[in-house]
This record gives structure tokens, sequence and C-alpha cells, in this order.
């Protein structure tokens, strides 16, 4: 591992921007609308990658390295739990599918906070639908493999001892 924090966490800001890239291609020039879930994730995603960022720009050592990793891992594992919600979505029978809703922007100019809330955190029936596979994983089974994998990156990285 890296003995240089601020190129340690720099490489996990790379990763996320590579991310968040890679979905504004699928988004943008491959046509895949992002379903609400999908949004949340991509916020987990940007909170991650600041996170990151600003660990690389601050380049902590010892015990401030494993602050920012333990606020990566807190919002690391918040974005894998929307992404497992959406793979037990995607796994569900068609018969127990929620019903489809309207769009995240939809829900933020007509619902009240607390129910736009609810339906982010909760999917819906278009949070189902698997639209693309890689090697048998859909987009939200990546993005878990991803933060999962980000959240112990983050970590490993705080965690090597460093020399001054």
């Amino acid at each position: 591992m890296m003995r240089n924090p601020r190129l340690a966490f720099g490489v996990g800001a790379i990763v996320c921007i590579g991310l968040l890239g890679f979905a504004y291609y699928l988004q943008y020039v491959q046509g895949l609308e992002p379903c609400p879930l999908c949004m949340v994730q991509r916020g987990f995603f940007y909170a991650v990658m600041a996170l990151f960022i600003l660990a690389a720009i601050h380049g902590p050592r010892n015990w401030g390295a494993r602050v920012y990793a333990a606020l990566i891992g807190v919002f690391a594992l918040g974005g894998a739990a929307a992404a497992a919600r959406q793979v037990w979505l995607q796994h569900l029978p068609p018969d127990k599918v929620p019903q489809c809703g309207p769009d995240l922007f939809f829900m933020l100019e007509n619902f009240p906070l607390a129910r736009t809330w609810e339906k982010l955190l909760y999917g819906t029936g278009e949070c189902a639908k698997v639209d693309w596979t890689f090697l048998g994983l859909s987009i939200a089974g990546w993005s878990l493999v991803w933060f999962i994998a980000l959240a112990v990156y983050a970590w490993v990285a705080a965690s090597r001892p460093r020399r001054r």
C-alpha cells in the first residue's frame, strides 16, 4: 500500500470520479435513466469522493487518516445499504415488486420532503428493473461491490504505518 496519504486518498477519489463518469455515460450516452435508488447511490458516491478529495488535500497521518477512513466508511456503507436494497428489489418475484412511482424531480417538486425520502429509501418498481449487466451483476450489484471495496480501501490506506 502507498505510504503517501495524499496519493492513497487521491486514488480513492479517482476511482469515484471514474465510477460517476461511467454512470453519466450510461445515462447520457446509453440512455439509461437512473431510478430513485440509483440517485441515492450517486449521492453517496459523491460524498465518498468528496471525503477522499478532502483527505488527499489534507494529507492526514495516523489518527487523522483513520477519521477520514471512518467517515468514508460511514458514507460507503450508506451507499452499500441503498445498493443492497435495490439488488433485493431486483430479485423479487414479479408479483412482489412495488408499483412504479414518479421520478425524483417530480417528487421533490410535488411531495412533502418526508414522503420523498420514504420513496427514495424504499425504492419503486422502476428500481427493480435491470437494464444493464456485466459479469452477471446489475448496476446496483456493481455499486454494492464498489461501495464495500472503497470502504475497505479507505481503512487499509489509513491503517498503514506512515513515516514522517
